[in-house]
């Protein structure tokens, strides 16, 4: 007979976390303070190669942007129960084979918000009042003082394309740098402060002075800004890109940029981009007078950092002591409270017709009370989170892996 307790009936000790890319130690840390001692470290990306290698016996995988979660990695990954994206996106992992697999996927989409608008904010700033050039002329010994070409940010115009977190981030401070703004978003978004929704993006561009994109990764936002958009901007107007380096064509950015049609840019995100820190970088606006070029920084800071090193192990731990899948882009969200003197036992299996009945059956087959039954579904996936009675055999959790659609299942505590 298992008997119940409030540890996981999988010794933390034995749970084996790999943490690549040099995630913030407050991860580290709040992996140790809750009792995970199994964890090892990388501060570079690994290849699919390498990650096969290694993938084997890992329970909990953490990664930032650079690593490949791909379909092959995952299903080496007998063991896996948790992939961690410390970082916004989630484009790194095969959403759909980790799914399948029953693998819990989370990222922190929030926690470098306030880190990147404020970038966007010192940027604009920067590029009115040209301070690009004037700072390599003075690193070149000349006095360039004057006024030429130099403006205040206020009472000028902000257009923001897409006006989720970082949007709308954006959207609060530029208000309060005196700046108007204006914003376009595909979906429905109400405006903070007194933002001005428009109805269409030749709208927005044709009267901003600052543009600045903050739109995913997507077939309908690659190359949105093309040649034809960008000049479809303000005459002297500015461009900003700190989302993703697939929506802008670079080059015609260029054309517009050497032609005097825009006034100046800030790039941080690339078509191509190194894999690591240090290596050569190259593309083709370096040079070009008035462009500010990052190395995809927007979210690097201390504080945003730290704060995804909580968020996202905070989560993993939430899942494996507890079995919460809130925030996650593969399992049905659930987030149930702690049940005393129970076991509780996780079920994923298919989205199939009859499930819950037949791990019904088998409870009912060995006499088992259930104390709490939670069922969530997506389009794929369903996810039983099961508290029942302290009495009962080991022979349930060999039955419940025979119910048919099954994935994954195990008891928790």
């Amino acid at each position: 007979m298992i008997e119940a307790k409030e540890n996981l009936s999988y010794p933390k000790e034995n749970i084996k976390i790999l943490l690549l890319e040099g995630i913030h130690p407050s991860a580290v840390e709040n992996f140790k303070k809750h009792h995970f001692t199994s964890i090892e470290t990388h501060d570079v990306a690994l290849s699919e190669e390498e990650l096969l290698e290694k993938i084997e016996d890992v329970q909990v995988i953490g990664v930032r942007s650079k690593t490949q979660v791909t379909e092959k990695v995952i299903q080496k990954a007998s063991k896996l129960k948790a992939i961690g994206c410390f970082c916004i996106g989630t484009n790194q992992v095969d959403l759909e084979a980790a799914m399948m697999a029953g693998i819990t996927v989370f990222n922190s989409p929030y926690s470098n918000t306030r880190s990147v608008a404020e970038l966007v904010i010192a940027e604009s700033i920067m590029l009115m009042r040209r301070i690009p050039l004037r700072n390599k002329k003075a690193h070149d010994g000349i006095w360039l003082k004057d006024a030429q070409r130099s403006y205040e940010v206020r009472g000028k115009s902000i257009g923001i394309i897409g006006y989720g977190h970082i949007g709308s981030q954006v959207s609060v401070l530029a208000e309060n740098m005196g700046l108007n703004v204006f914003y376009y978003d595909i979906e429905p978004k109400l405006p903070m402060g007194n933002a001005t929704r428009v109805e269409s993006l030749d709208e927005l561009l044709g009267g901003s002075d600052i543009v600045t994109l903050h739109v995913p990764a997507t077939p309908q936002t690659e190359m949105m800004m093309n040649s034809e958009r960008i000049n479809q901007m303000k005459e002297g107007s500015i461009l900003l890109n700190l989302s993703r380096g697939s929506v802008v064509d670079i080059a015609a950015l260029r054309d517009a940029l050497e032609s005097g049609h825009l006034a100046g840019a800030g790039i941080d995100v690339y078509p191509q981009e190194p894999e690591s820190k240090g290596e050569t970088f190259s593309t083709e606006l370096q040079h070009v007078p008035n462009v500010i070029l990052t190395p995809h920084i927007g979210g690097s800071t201390i504080e945003a950092q730290y704060n995804i090193g909580q968020d996202v192990s905070n989560k993993l731990i939430q899942l494996i002591d507890n079995g919460t899948t809130v925030g996650s882009h593969s399992l049905p969200p659930l987030n149930l409270p702690v049940q005393k003197n129970a076991h509780r036992i996780l079920h994923i299996h298919k989205n199939k017709p009859g499930v819950l009945s037949e791990i019904n059956r088998c409870l009912s087959d060995m006499d088992i009370n259930i104390l709490g039954q939670y069922l969530k579904t997506n389009e794929m996936i369903g996810y039983v989170v099961l508290d029942i009675d302290k009495q009962h055999d080991d022979q349930l959790l060999e039955e419940l892996k025979k119910v048919k659609h099954t994935i994954k299942t195990r008891i928790l505590y």
